[in-house]
């Protein structure tokens, strides 16, 4: 359980980082990796809770940090 969470970390870090550094966001690098991990540990704590997610939790990780990207910035945004 301990080293699926520290990839989650890891894996939604880099999501955010690549999400900046491609100009799919413009929200600054330290923002968009806090964001990313938000996201990738409330779907993480959700698959544990519930048990839905996709197989793999590389896959998890990947899709909810895009999510977080996603609904976070453009709900405040006007």
């Amino acid at each position: 359980m301990f080293p699926t969470m520290i990839g989650t970390v890891v894996i939604a870090g880099i999501v955010g980082y690549l999400a900046e550094r491609s100009g799919f966001t413009h929200n600054g690098f330290l923002q968009s990796i806090i964001i990313c991990v938000g996201g990738a540990f409330v779907f993480y704590f959700v698959r544990l809770m519930f048990g839905f997610g996709f197989s793999s939790a590389g896959v998890n990780a990947i899709v909810s940090s895009i999510g977080a990207l996603v609904i976070v910035p453009f709900h405040w945004r006007k």
